[in-house]
């Protein structure tokens, strides 16, 4: 009786269905969208695999942003919540703000000021994207210490190298955070979102996307910042 009950259960668990395989979306920089079973970045190119079987290998700089294919169960209601987290915030540089009291306090200062953008604002996402590691490289290709893509450094004039610099990437990220708060007229989860997923993501979805990634991104960084969205779903 014990083996057949053994058994029983063998097969029940035989015949559950497998998890989902993880999808990534990857938006290039013409705005084209790819979805793909496998994403990884090695040296200076991206290799993709697609359900069908094939695979792609194409130049990183080619890569504008990689985020899973995950939609939440109520995306609406976690966008809500977000917003809602986030209008005591304000993420613009005034005169009251101070050096963070992180390393490369200095260097954040400086660039906030430069661009406008609140430097608590900065040290979250810095602390959120690298925990402030300058040599990190994520599985998607980001480096450094606001985690840009070398398709992103270029925008802002910087060679894949030079993402490693601490100067150079907190001064390119600030200037993005500053491009995202003038183009989502000073929205935080909006801004947050386009530098998780990209702005072209906001666009599509006409606000912050059902990314389980974006929306946990988000999370995490109001949760820095003493802010409220929410549990995590």
């Amino acid at each position: 009786m014990k083996l057949a009950r053994v058994l029983a259960a063998a097969g029940i668990a035989l015949l559950a269905p497998a998890p989902p395989a993880v999808a990534h979306l990857v938006v290039l920089v013409d705005g084209s969208v790819l979805k793909a079973t496998a994403f990884r970045a090695e040296g200076d190119e991206a290799r993709l695999e697609f359900a069908s079987g094939g695979s792609l290998t194409l130049p990183l700089l080619r890569v504008e942003r990689v985020v899973d294919d995950e939609v939440l169960p109520e995306p609406e209601k976690g966008a809500e919540e977000i917003e809602a987290g986030a209008r005591t915030f304000d993420l613009r540089w005034s005169d009251g703000h101070e050096r963070p009291a992180t390393a490369y306090g200095d260097l954040i200062f400086a660039a906030a000021r430069r661009h406008e953008i609140n430097p608590e604002l900065v040290a979250a996402v810095i602390r959120a994207e690298s925990a402030f590691d300058a040599r990190a490289v994520s599985s998607k290709g980001a480096r450094g210490l606001m985690q840009l893509m070398p398709a992103t450094g270029r925008r802002f004039g910087l060679r894949p190298a030079e993402l490693f610099e601490p100067a150079k990437n907190i001064d390119a990220g600030v200037r993005y955070l500053r491009f995202l708060a003038d183009r989502f007229a000073d929205d935080l989860g909006k801004v947050l979102a386009g530098y998780n997923a990209g702005e072209g993501s906001v666009d599509r979805y006409g606000g912050i996307p059902p990314y389980r990634e974006t929306q946990g991104y988000i999370r995490r960084i109001y949760s820095v910042l003493g802010l409220e969205a929410g549990s995590p779903r």
